[in-house]
């Protein structure tokens, strides 16, 4: 009898763990489901606005697919390199390092849509003191505000030439000057541009000289322009140290496992190496980020 009953409790006792483990697995997948989807979801959407910033016709859907083959490439090559180099690679160096790949290149297509803005940015601020200057001469020969415009957007210059072109479209349309520019400044996110809108927007209102008001604006960005030069130059040097300091240790990292490949290895057989070899990426993270932050000078 004492049998029986010690049988049918631990029957249920390994039922009701069962049930525990698969209601818990149930609801951790379900997570991690709902985790990703949203991340899938805010993903695509940042990469159409990045890719709508530098004018790619693309579906945002394939900058993630992109993303996720680029990452399994890399980690494939760098696991398939491992096996070859070491004699006998254990699943702990191997899960480490293929992890580690996937998370310095998943974001790589993003930080390039990124590099993209930010050079058409640079280009567009670079080509914005000519614009002005165009638009003062024209406004000078009689033109309006309007028309001034319309002859930047014809000179075929890009991107400063699509978007004064986009400015015309909107105008042609029924679209008020005054949200026309607010609009573009949405899109290029420019101070340069955003000091501009905002002294038309007050010559306009206050019936200001907009010719001269042009041609200062001209003037304030072109010192701009050779003031951001100057902090550039004087900044290289610490911006180059950002990068030294970021690749030597992964540098070093790879060196070992050539020079020392035991010593190496001691790192991924227990849970404390791992630990520090995680402490030491982030901590080598936040010195390249701190570094670029000192380097970054806004005026």
């Amino acid at each position: 009898m004492m049998e029986f009953i010690n049988t049918n409790i631990v029957l249920l006792a390994s039922v009701s763990a069962g049930l525990c483990v698969f209601f818990s697995a149930y609801i951790i997948i379900d997570f991690m489901l709902f985790t990703g989807n949203r991340y899938k979801e805010r993903f695509i959407q940042e990469a159409a606005v990045e890719m709508d910033d530098v004018l790619l016709q693309i579906p945002p859907g394939k900058v993630l697919d992109v993303s996720l083959a680029g990452s399994a490439i890399a980690a494939f090559i760098v696991v398939g390199l491992l096996c070859l180099t070491s004699a006998d690679p254990s699943w702990t160096k191997i899960i480490f390092l293929a992890l580690l790949t996937v998370v310095i290149t998943f974001p790589m297509p993003r930080l390039y849509l990124r590099h993209l803005k930010k050079l058409r940015l640079q280009k567009f601020s670079d080509q914005l003191e000519d614009a002005l200057l165009a638009m003062s001469s024209s406004l000078k020969a009689g033109f309006s505000i309007n028309q001034a415009i319309e002859s930047v957007a014809q000179e075929n210059r890009s991107p400063i030439s699509f978007e004064f072109k986009l400015l015309t479209n909107e105008i042609r349309l029924g679209v008020p000057l005054e949200e026309a520019l607010e609009n573009m400044n949405k899109r290029m996110q420019s101070p340069d541009l955003e000091l501009v809108s905002v002294a038309i927007i007050t010559a306009r209102q206050t019936g200001g000289e907009l010719t001269g008001v042009l041609e200062r604006l001209a003037g304030v960005i072109r010192e701009r322009v050779r003031i951001q030069q100057k902090i550039r130059s004087l900044t290289a040097q610490g911006r180059m140290q950002a990068w030294i300091i970021g690749l030597v240790p992964f540098a070093l990292m790879l060196a070992l496992f050539y020079i020392a490949p035991d010593m190496m290895d001691s790192f991924f057989s227990n849970f404390i190496g791992i630990l520090l070899l995680i402490g030491v990426i982030v901590l080598d993270i936040c010195g390249f980020l701190m570094i670029r932050k000192i380097t970054t000078i806004d005026i």
